[in-house]
């Protein structure tokens, strides 16, 4: 089923606590730890149908549409019709069209959105599949489409490389308007709002080696075991333990593709022998970490 948030619309029932340094610190960290990059591809008009993720595709996309009318299309066998500017965001691969008439003067920015340990993470599946925000609601986001727009317009060395850094600026300036509004109802973000929720994920981050226990992160929670183990499978959308797992492998990918050994790779994320590290890896990942790195 595929989940798409319009923001500005249907806001969920949620609300944070004010951000704190450290939570911003920690959100570096993160994006930081699943190496978010961005390709822009195309600035201009479009005029007829546009396919992507067509076969086996591994990348995300986002497109900020800047004026004119236009048409989404092939997702949930729907059509999604914008006639304001709006950023329209893919986290993960998803086949979707954009459709326009020449005569709908639907002018556009398109990329594509990568992480350095795959196209599905903690990050990439703390996001909706499919994410519509107008861009009246963040005036303050179309600064960085303005720079892109500059950049897009000069011939100069090095064009390709600012648009994509501008790019990936926008998408975390774009995840930090969404956290601070309230609008990422579950998952690791979420997680990171919540006032009880977010110590333990903190302390799950900087010391995923440790030996962790329900009652440990209980805790910290300053819950009861049963109570934690609740409210963080509604927040998170995933148990304390499957959470801990999946970040242990993250963590486990990002090491690996900087030429750690596999057995100083299993120490550094808690597990006592690489076999041990494989086994958890190919049953999250369907490779051995040999296998998933030679695919990198």
């Amino acid at each position: 089923m595929l989940i798409v948030w319009r923001v500005g619309y249907n806001r969920p029932n949620f609300e944070p606590d004010r951000p704190s340094c450290l939570f911003m610190d920690h959100l570096s960290e993160i994006i930081d730890r699943f190496s978010l990059q961005a390709g822009v591809f195309y600035t201009g008009k479009l005029c007829g149908l546009s396919n992507f993720n067509e076969g086996a595709a591994v990348e995300g996309h986002i497109h900020l549409l800047r004026r004119g009318t236009l048409s989404i299309i092939g997702l949930d066998k729907s059509t999604i019709v914008l006639d304001k500017p709006s950023i329209i965001f893919l986290p993960r691969p998803i086949k979707h069209g954009l459709q326009a008439k020449d005569t709908d003067n639907a002018e556009l920015i398109c990329a594509t959105v990568t992480y350095g340990s795959g196209s599905s993470n903690l990050l990439a599946d703390a996001l909706p599949d499919l994410l519509i925000l107008p861009l009246a609601e963040s005036p303050f986001l179309q600064t960085n489409i303005d720079w892109i727009i500059a950049e897009a317009g000069q011939e100069q060395q090095g064009r390709q490389a600012v648009m994509n850094r501008l790019m990936e600026i926008f998408i975390i300036s774009m995840m930090r308007s969404l956290i601070n509004k309230g609008e990422i109802a579950q998952g690791m973000l979420a997680g990171l709002m919540h006032p009880q929720l977010k110590n333990v994920l903190q302390q799950l981050h900087n010391h995923c080696a440790e030996q962790w226990s329900l009652e440990k992160m209980a805790e910290i929670a300053l819950m009861s075991r049963s109570k934690f183990a609740e409210v963080f499978k509604n927040v998170i959308g995933q148990t304390p333990n499957d959470y801990l797992v999946s970040w242990r492998v993250g963590v486990a990918q990002s090491l690996l593709k900087q030429g750690k050994n596999v057995s100083i790779v299993a120490n550094s994320v808690g597990y006592e022998t690489a076999s041990a590290l494989a086994r958890v890896f190919r049953k999250h990942t369907h490779m051995s970490p040999k296998a998933w790195l030679e695919q990198q």
